[in-house]
């Protein structure tokens, strides 16, 4: 995906977001957050959409995370504070850096001289992801894949960013005192076979590797494959349908130090 096509994947979120938090109420609990009400959540997407907005104009030092999410959870309309961080970021991501300005590029294997794009793609997936925690408030349970609004290309994006960019971090967490291999393919009802990945799990930093559609799958112990959006929520935790084939997904996933 390109930038426009991420910054119109968050305007998309950001108008769900809104739409279901205020269904939900700014008291009503967040089941995929627990812990959250959606007032908290607002007030964690808004500081989110600041703090981004903070690297990409050179002034990361000068934006307090804590009071930022306090601003969100005092705001007299919570909901237009998030939806003004919004703009200020699409408007940031389409300025220039200023000069000198070296904005933080935390993902494997993200370009730190292209922070715009990276932000772009970062905020779409941000914002997505808890869009569909407001979601979940608003029907007091996990979503399914069907009633959301995520465009399969956005979720495949997601899929890709999540796996590639943040399972290889030295910081990530999920370890296998046993090596594993875990292919994630995406194939949605169009019947062509969809983008694949082969994540190996040890006790060093997961690797991941992009498949080629055209090509048989390599070899593996777990195979999680559905739906772009199915697999997407899945793996943000967000979902409770799992497509496991091919090895049990559900007491591998147990079974892993995340």
């Amino acid at each position: 995906m390109q930038t426009a096509e991420h910054l119109e994947g968050l305007r998309t979120a950001a108008m769900a977001f809104a739409r279901y938090a205020d269904r939900a109420g700014l008291d009503a609990p967040v089941p995929t957050c627990p812990g959250w009400s959606v007032r908290d959540l607002v007030a964690h997407q808004g500081d989110v959409h600041r703090w981004a907005v903070a690297h990409l104009r050179g002034r990361a030092d000068e934006h307090d995370r804590e009071a930022g999410r306090r601003a969100g959870r005092s705001a007299p309309d919570p909901l237009q504070w998030l939806r003004d961080g919004t703009v200020e970021f699409a408007r940031a991501v389409s300025d220039e850096t200023p000069a000198g300005a070296r904005p933080l590029v935390f993902l494997a294997g993200a370009d730190p001289g292209r922070p715009r794009e990276f932000w772009a793609r970062r905020q779409c997936h941000e914002t997505t992801i808890h869009a569909v925690d407001a979601l979940s408030a608003a029907l007091g349970r996990f979503p399914t894949a069907a009633e959301t609004w995520i465009d399969a290309a956005v979720a495949r994006d997601g899929i890709d960013e999540l796996l590639t960019g943040f399972l290889p971090q030295p910081r990530s967490r999920l370890r296998a005192e046993e090596a594993t291999r875990l292919v994630v393919r995406a194939d949605d009802d169009d019947g062509s076979r969809g983008p694949g990945w082969l994540v190996e799990v040890s006790e060093q930093p997961p690797t991941t590797t992009r498949l080629d559609p055209s090509e048989g799958l390599p070899a593996y112990d777990v195979v999680l494959a559905g739906g772009s959006v199915e697999l997407y929520l899945t793996l943000w935790n967000r979902s409770d349908e799992h497509a496991g084939v091919g090895g049990d997904w559900d007491a591998w996933r147990a079974g892993m130090r995340v």
